[in-house]
């Protein structure tokens, strides 16, 4: 039962920092050399090496933290997966950080080698980005056709990856607006998030630079999806404005949750799967979609170049596109499902969470949702200092 998940979620270790103040270097500042990697552009199809699927059943991935259903109880979808297919997977919860792991593998993959890794999960961005270098493999479309008849449709058609060659939503959430309503009023907008003055020091907004800064392009009328320096500069402004004027309490990663209960803050800009297990403590935290819109991200299964078991994961790829699973899972993770068909086949796994928006959203709940612009590195670099000396002092 989802009530008694255990564990981190999604985004728990997003951040080792936790919370950005406003005094000192920010995390994003420290991240800034991790994107210069010259030369680094490769060829998917000559960086590869050969299946060897057929003869080893194996797979390697790497994902992020309390991000699937418990791997050692024998009717979890990973044992299931294992004992349908005979493939032994070798799962990792290595993924604390995008830009973390970036580095990480960065010398490897811009050198066209090996990291040792059939499948890794990736935030949108930079799993766009780490497609534009060429450092992934495209996938045989033949072999994961669950994927392209089961994919929600609001997923569909993104622009860095619109025939979903190379990627595949893993989990997807929302992020929107949460407040504690045993201590304040509804908080509609993202606006008066950034302008009531009874909320005044008493909220927290995300640290990763794309999740807020969607919200302030918005704010200025832009299009974070397809937006103008011009108009970067004026939402990066508008964000000055709040912070100068203390209406920002700190910038977290997901431990806004703590404070969010205990109503040490009033309300927040906050992660959807993050509130659903909060609610089951405390009905009194409330999600909000924002007048703005709300801001649709996913984690993807990526296959980096040199993946010597390539048909393998492409079998876990299927696997999870299957309705049945994908419900098991979502009823463990709590993020906003990707297949088609999982919902009904919710109803014999946890019918309370059927109806639940942040798992299952309608067509309509998803009309007004957006994601960032994909960045090159210069633009990485100017937005993420910019970002720095607005959050970091």
């Amino acid at each position: 039962m989802a009530s008694t998940r255990a564990g981190v979620s999604r985004r728990s270790l997003l951040r080792g920092a936790g919370t950005v103040a406003f005094a000192g270097a920010s995390v994003a500042a420290l991240k800034l050399p991790f994107f210069e990697v010259p030369g680094a552009q490769q060829d998917p199809a000559t960086c590869k090496t050969a299946d060897l699927s057929a003869s080893q059943k194996r797979l390697i991935i790497s994902n992020w933290p309390g991000y699937i259903d418990p791997k050692r109880k024998a009717t979890s979808t990973f044992q299931m997966f294992q004992q349908e297919t005979g493939i032994t997977v070798d799962y990792t919860d290595d993924v604390n950080d995008n830009a973390e792991f970036y580095a990480k593998v960065r010398n490897q993959l811009g050198s066209c080698e090996p990291i040792d890794r059939d499948m890794v999960m990736l935030t949108d961005w930079m799993a766009a980005r780490m497609i534009g270098l060429g450092w992934m493999q495209p996938f045989d479309k033949a072999k994961v056709p669950n994927l392209h008849a089961n994919l929600i449709d609001p997923l569909r058609n993104l622009q860095w990856d619109p025939d979903l060659t190379y990627h595949a939503p893993w989990q997807t959430g929302l992020t929107g607006i949460a407040y504690n309503a045993a201590k304040t009023g509804e908080v509609k907008t993202f606006q008066e998030l950034l302008t009531k003055p009874e909320l005044k020091g008493r909220i927290t907004l995300l640290s990763e630079m794309r999740d807020t800064m969607g919200f302030m392009l918005r704010i200025v009328g832009a299009r974070p999806q397809d937006f103008t320096q011009e108009q970067w500069e004026k939402a990066i402004e508008e964000l000055r404005k709040a912070v100068a004027g203390g209406q920002v309490r700190a910038f977290t990663g997901n431990d806004y949750t703590q404070d969010l209960a205990a109503g040490n803050i009033l309300a927040c800009e906050a992660w959807s799967g993050d509130i659903i297990q909060l609610q089951f403590d405390n009905p009194d935290i409330k999600f909000v979609v924002p007048e703005e819109g709300l801001s649709l991200w996913s984690d993807n299964m990526i296959i980096p170049n040199q993946a010597s078991h390539q048909a393998n994961a492409e079998e876990w790829v299927n696997y999870y596109y299957d309705p049945e699973v994908a419900a098991k899972l979502a009823a463990w993770v709590n993020y906003i499902c990707p297949v088609k068909g999982a919902r009904e086949a919710m109803e014999k796994i946890d019918p309370s969470l059927v109806d639940n928006a942040l798992i299952f959203p309608e067509d309509e709940d998803l009309a007004d949702t957006f994601d960032f612009m994909p960045l090159d590195d210069r633009q990485t670099i100017a937005y993420e200092r910019d970002w720095s000396d607005v959050i970091g002092g």
